[in-house]
């Protein structure tokens, strides 16, 4: 990834965007409720960027995206993300979140816990909504206490939280272990 680009693909749940740089991939958008404004959102995040044929590494992550989308194992933890910019604390609660597999789930007390910050599941909360990396960091795979859905930034907030969780197989009435926790 030598330049900054973007590109719009499609997945189950509609059009997607993508932004690289010669870092790593620069953001990640849901569906929004048009290409135009997909492209909107992308541009003010990423003003230099144009949009073209993705390079093959970023196709490698479009491909992963689009598999996970359908439902399908993929895994994202290898997509070089370009972190700069984005502040320490942020990246630490990314690095935990990204180590989730699909079908499991943490509360943000739990992310607190696992950076040995408790009492921080507040600011765990306001990191993943500020998150420009949606399913690589799956912060989707980040719910309240008890396991409760709660707020989502995302387009659709937290019916798009719901259904992608529902996609991985992630929310049910039976629990999934992560790391020896039961979590919904």
């Amino acid at each position: 990834m030598s330049e900054s680009g973007f590109t719009l693909f499609e997945t189950a749940i509609g059009t997607c965007g993508i932004a690289w740089g010669p870092r790593g991939i620069r953001t990640v958008r849901l569906p929004e409720a048009s290409p135009r404004a997909m492209r909107a959102r992308i541009l003010a995040r990423c003003p230099d960027a144009r949009e073209t044929a993705p390079p093959p590494a970023v196709q490698q992550a479009i491909d992963g995206l689009t598999a996970l989308l359908r439902g399908e194992a993929a895994d994202l933890r290898e997509v070089e993300l370009d972190l700069d910019g984005v502040a320490p604390f942020d990246r630490a609660v990314y690095t935990v979140a990204r180590a989730i597999p699909p079908g499991a789930t943490l509360t943000y007390g739990e992310v607190a816990s696992r950076l040995a910050e408790p009492g921080t599941a507040r600011d765990v909360g306001q990191s993943l909504g500020n998150n420009p990396f949606p399913l690589v960091v799956p912060c989707h795979r980040v719910l309240a206490a008890g396991g409760k859905l709660r707020g989502f930034s995302a387009p659709g907030g937290v019916a798009t939280k719901l259904r992608l969780l529902t996609i991985e197989g992630a929310y049910s009435d039976t629990p999934t272990l992560f790391d020896g926790v039961a979590t919904v």
